[in-house]
């Protein structure tokens, strides 16, 4: 499995305006994001979809952007179902996304990002229908990720700001695997993803 994280994005949105930050940001999604996410919608088709949602619900732009972003640690570690071993190792692609955002973007963008596992681990705790609404894809990752919440766990999660909007996200995110579902491009969050930038 690759754990080699690509600096290269990082790196064009250093140093430069928000208007190119959200330029190369874009560009990237846009290329990088064509791989498969699971077996029915590509990178890119899903981060849309989740967008989509956050926007329909009148989400905060904070939420839209972190619903738009929250699996680009996938896409700068090149992880996809093409790859044999995807979703039988967990790379922390939420830690890993949220990380690399962190210079860009205050926490109330990469911290539901952050949360979006941790929140389905949560959800999956406490909500016994939960589980059986996953794709079979967020079935198997779940055991790579950890399973079930402990008491102790839940505890500290239910601590941690944001973490409500992590769950918010994350029941969009469960909801954004739609074959062929006709969504607005990127461009349409520009102005969205640009007002959250630091």
């Amino acid at each position: 499995m690759n754990n080699y994280v690509d600096p290269s994005l990082a790196q064009e949105m250093s140093d430069t305006t928000p208007q190119h930050k959200v330029e190369a940001l874009f560009n990237y999604m846009e290329k990088r994001g064509q791989s498969f996410y699971d077996e029915v919608v590509t990178q890119l088709e899903h981060a849309l979809q989740c967008a989509a949602l956050a926007k329909q619900n009148n989400a905060s732009p904070m939420l839209i952007t972190s619903a738009l972003l929250h699996d680009i640690g996938h896409i700068i570690l090149d992880e996809h179902n093409a790859d044999v071993a995807f979703l039988d190792t967990d790379l922390n692609h939420e830690e890993i996304g949220a990380q690399y955002l962190e210079p860009f973007f205050p926490d109330a963008v990469t911290t539901p990002i952050r949360l979006h596992v941790p929140a389905k681990r949560y959800l999956c705790t406490t909500d016994d229908a939960y589980y059986d609404g996953l794709s079979e894809a967020s079935k198997r990752s779940l055991k790579v990720q950890g399973g079930v919440l402990s008491d102790e766990e839940r505890k500290v999660f239910e601590q941690i700001p944001h973490y409500q909007d992590a769950l918010t996200l994350r029941q969009w995110d469960d909801l954004a695997k739609v074959k062929d579902l006709e969504t607005v491009g990127l461009e349409t969050y520009r102005d969205v993803v640009r007002q959250c930038l630091l």
